[in-house]
């Protein structure tokens, strides 16, 4: 396939759509950013990256920071993270406080907020939260092959100063005992990995691991094991967009991880990572244009986990 021509081709179709959606203003840092801003790219296991649009410029990735989280957090404390968090869809709010009361401070998957605050707190461990969000750079670097990945502080800033909802569900876990450190010290970390700035060709290389059984097939870096990358895979095909993830399923059909910076990363088993940027949100809070370009990738390359199609690289 030329798959050069498909991004472009994607990218073409669409582009009279940028701006489509409402982007995030409840986090002032990213209401600031440029709705019409649209970029695609692909990475397969050969190295290559086939780009479109504004591929190269980095945004907020929010919450797609939390495959990277719940990898890491996975290499620290195994299967027993499964005690402190669930693996079903929520069907509620990313940030709902009343379905992590209901079920008794456990939340539903890591990649709610709640999940995400508990994944975030096992993989800082017994480590200073500077320790924690060191070992987080040093490994986006090394899987991306770039050392100019960073986070954003303004956006850190503003995830902090507007965070009481976050802050809520912190030190309702704590009330709980499902917390191992301090809830600022968790949230210190937190805040900045929602604020790691990527851009879509970054993005999409250093997640390579994710549809090559945990291990970068072009240097041959592990990031994790081959069961916990098709776990991980699992969890972003069944949770990855919080109320809106069987609606991707059904559209898409490859695990993927949606963030409010508008950001989405998608992985494509045994072919390909692809991460998409457009800031314009439907209501559940996925790019309304990104989930539109990998619906078209996956049509035209028939990559989708569901078709009977056979591979075509």
């Amino acid at each position: 396939m030329d798959l050069q021509r498909i991004v472009e081709e994607t990218w073409n179709e669409l582009a009279d759509e940028r701006g489509s959606g409402n982007p995030a203003r409840y986090i002032p840092a990213l209401a600031l950013v440029d709705p019409r801003k649209f970029g695609i790219a692909l990475a397969t296991r050969e190295g290559e990256v086939f780009c479109a649009g504004d591929a190269d410029e980095q945004f907020s990735i929010q919450s797609i920071s939390k495959v990277f989280a719940l990898a890491l957090a996975l290499e620290r404390h195994g299967p027993g993270l499964w005690e402190a968090v669930g693996r079903e869809p929520s069907g509620d709010p990313f940030n709902s406080i009343v379905q992590l009361e209901r079920e008794k401070g456990i939340p539903r998957n890591p990649f709610i907020n709640s999940g995400a605050i508990v994944t975030t707190d096992r993989f800082v461990d017994d480590r200073t939260p500077e320790q924690a969000v060191g070992d987080l750079m040093s490994r986006l670097r090394r899987m991306g092959r770039d050392e100019s990945i960073n986070f954003d502080e303004d956006v850190a800033r503003s995830e902090s100063e507007t965070g009481s909802r976050n802050r809520s569900l912190a030190y309702f876990l704590a009330d709980f005992g499902r917390l191992m450190n301090p809830v600022e010290d968790v949230l210190s970390v937190y805040f900045r990995q929602c604020a790691l700035a990527m851009s879509c060709r970054q993005l999409a290389e250093s997640s390579l691991f994710l549809p090559f059984d945990g291990t970068d097939p072009v240097t041959g870096q592990e990031m994790c094991s081959p069961s916990r990358s098709r776990r991980i895979n699992a969890l972003m095909l069944l949770c990855g967009h919080y109320d809106n993830s069987g609606q991707f399923a059904f559209e898409v059909g490859v695990p993927g991880k949606s963030g409010v910076g508008g950001g989405i990363l998608a992985s494509v088993p045994g072919r390909a990572s692809i991460a998409v940027w457009s800031p314009g949100l439907n209501r559940a809070g996925t790019s309304m244009l990104g989930a539109k370009a990998l619906s078209s990738i996956a049509l035209k390359t028939g990559w989708s986990v569901f078709s009977g199609r056979p591979p075509q690289i």
